[in-house]
């Protein structure tokens, strides 16, 4: 018979067979929608995202392996009827940074009993960032107080953390929510999100996408999953998500290349071929074109 600790071992695993496991059975990746932009009070994000009820119907219908909400939208997901939807993963931190001109008190806030909160809404993982934007270390700090008291609920419940470790271009630069992209500051935000016992990272991508396989190296066994950044073109995302996904990311997280699209379902669509198929940029196009090929292409994992 397992012992109780074994069992709260297997509840995490179970949960990362639920995240990183879609539903066809291909690869063991992860396709994870990001749907928490209202979360953060600024009137920018809610692009794509004004009626989140039927956005969420409509992801949930195109399928990807998660969408990630908050405790006040969670519903719009898990009152879904059937065992096919995609599975919930909790944002569980909440800031006031994404703005072009940065407040004069920035805080980042857990929300209250996040673990709790997660198993009551069967989510299969949390997430929390941990910032690094210029001239904010006390920011920092109160991220790393978050992650350490998310972190030995995680494990008491068997519940998965994932951190997401963002480094800001300067505000006066790009405004908020940009990433810098610079690997020498990806790696060890990444490396130091792990030594706090990250389940897994969503980290930003490289300036150059071809550095990405440092990104991996340093995470070591925890997977890591891509986050999309700022609103692309199409032909640009899709090239860059082959080439993260051939330098040995998870999987990728994506949001307003996928909220704000014209065609959504279809950008979906065409990511899931290629985090699961292996789809080159060209065969994933197809899909946001509203011409899905009459044949998947098969596995490359």
């Amino acid at each position: 018979m397992a012992s109780k600790g074994e069992w709260q071992v297997g509840a995490k695993q179970f949960r990362m067979n639920r995240l990183f496991q879609s539903r066809q059975g291909r690869s063991g990746r992860c396709l994870d929608v990001a749907v928490d932009h209202g979360f953060f009070n600024e009137s920018k994000f809610l692009e794509g995202i004004e009626d989140i009820r039927s956005a969420v119907l409509a992801l949930a219908e195109a399928g990807p392996d998660a969408i990630q909400l908050t405790i006040g939208q969670a519903g719009h997901l898990q009152s879904l009827p059937g065992r096919e939807k995609p599975v919930l993963v909790l944002r569980t931190d909440v800031a006031n940074v994404y703005g072009r001109t940065l407040p004069g008190v920035v805080f980042s806030h857990l929300i209250a009993n996040p673990v709790e909160q997660a198993l009551r809404l069967d989510a299969v993982c949390v997430v929390a960032n941990i910032f690094s934007i210029p001239g904010q270390p006390d920011l920092h700090g109160q991220c790393i107080r978050n992650i350490m008291a998310l972190q030995p609920e995680c494990e008491r419940f068997g519940m998965p953390l994932m951190v997401e470790p963002l480094i800001f271009a300067p505000n006066d630069k790009d405004g908020g929510y940009m990433p810098d992209g610079n690997p020498e500051m990806i790696i060890p935000l990444v490396r130091q999100a792990v030594e706090l016992g990250a389940d897994i990272i969503k980290a930003d991508p490289t300036r150059n996408p071809e550095d990405y396989h440092k990104v991996i190296a340093i995470a070591g066994k925890t997977p890591v999953l891509v986050r999309g950044g700022g609103r692309a073109p199409d032909a640009e995302i899709l090239a860059r998500t082959g080439t993260l996904m051939r330098q040995g990311a998870a999987g990728i997280v994506y949001g307003r290349n996928i909220i704000q699209h014209p065609n959504p379902k279809g950008m979906v669509r065409a990511l899931m071929a290629m985090v699961h198929d292996g789809a080159t940029p060209d065969e994933a196009a197809a899909f946001v074109r509203g011409k899905e090929p009459l044949q998947r292409v098969p596995s490359r994992a």
